[in-house]
């Protein structure tokens, strides 16, 4: 095996053809040089040097060696400044588990901001459902959380997470285009929509517990008969004049929006309240922090009226 510290003496050697002068530059004395080089040639099995005048001088098989030694010194150069730059925190990989479209609004923006601001942050992204993300960040298989409120989440005080928030969703009222609502202007109001069949999420979706809230703030509970937490498939079933929803602004785009109508409630408890959380005191990390910071400023661009 090949010493990579007489790898950097015969480099010096090459470079200023005297033991001495090498010396100097590797803060050594020149018998520690020439105990080296005699070493390197022991492992070798060449003569790497061939005196020069004063001086010395690379045999053939030195010249070669040299070639790889240059390659070799240079990729321990670079793993000592990716050590380096781990060390200051500025590199390295954060997990993020995220829902679908706190992914697309939020978590993909910051990853193109991470690109130019702290490049050597990469992001692992795993696709959580909104309930599920702040337990795998207990669980520390996530070091960020791209979370939403809902029922029996860990409190906004729990001493063992530390929450930022991003931004607060409206849902929008999605009617058949045969509903006596659909044609109206101005925001719909929760309670005319009572006696109506609706269609929403499972409960353990958040979705399904602001859909309850805002239900019950009116005065009723929903009469739920269809489930889905695909909001394409919501939005179809409304389509097909089987029911109500209220479905979250962000996953209308991605539905056939051309069968119902799709109005504003007179609610803001219908709000999709979306933040990040991290292991409290992890705020602090020099990987994680850098992240919040991208993730926040994704949030401030978001239209979220």
């Amino acid at each position: 095996m090949i010493d990579a510290r007489r790898l950097r003496t015969l480099r010096a050697v090459a470079d200023h053809r005297t033991v001495t002068a090498a010396a100097a530059a590797l803060y050594l004395t020149p018998s520690a040089v020439s105990q080296q080089l005699a070493a390197l040639e022991q492992e070798t099995g060449h003569h790497l040097l061939a005196r020069d005048g004063r001086g010395v001088r690379l045999t053939a098989a030195g010249e070669i060696l040299l070639g790889h030694a240059d390659a070799v010194l240079a990729q321990l150069e670079r793993a000592e400044a990716d050590l380096a730059a781990y060390s200051a925190g500025v590199a390295g990989e954060v997990t993020v588990a995220a829902f679908a479209t706190g992914i697309a609004l939020v978590l993909a923006p910051a990853i193109t901001e991470l690109a130019g601001t702290a490049p050597g942050v990469r992001l692992k992204v795993l696709d959580a459902e909104g309930d599920a993300s702040l337990p795998m960040l207990l669980d520390g298989q996530a070091d960020i959380a791209v979370a939403v409120e809902y029922r029996g989440a860990p409190r906004a005080d729990d001493q063992r997470l530390t929450r930022v928030p991003l931004y607060a969703e409206p849902f929008r009222a999605v009617l058949p285009l045969g509903h006596p609502l659909a044609a109206g202007e101005g925001p719909v109001a929760v309670a005319d929509l009572a006696a109506e069949p609706w269609i929403g999420p499972y409960p353990g979706n958040p979705c399904h517990d602001v859909v309850l809230l805002a239900c019950e703030h009116a005065g009723f509970q929903p009469r739920l008969l269809h489930s889905s937490d695909d909001f394409r498939a919501v939005v179809a079933l409304a389509s097909a004049g089987a029911g109500v929803a209220l479905v979250p602004r962000s996953a209308l785009p991605g539905a056939d929006l051309s069968a119902v109508a799709v109005r504003p409630v007179d609610t803001e408890l219908a709000t999709r309240k979306v933040f990040a959380a991290v292991r409290a005191g992890a705020e602090h990390h020099p990987l994680i922090a850098p992240v919040l910071t991208a993730l926040t400023d994704a949030a401030r661009s978001l239209d979220t009226q």
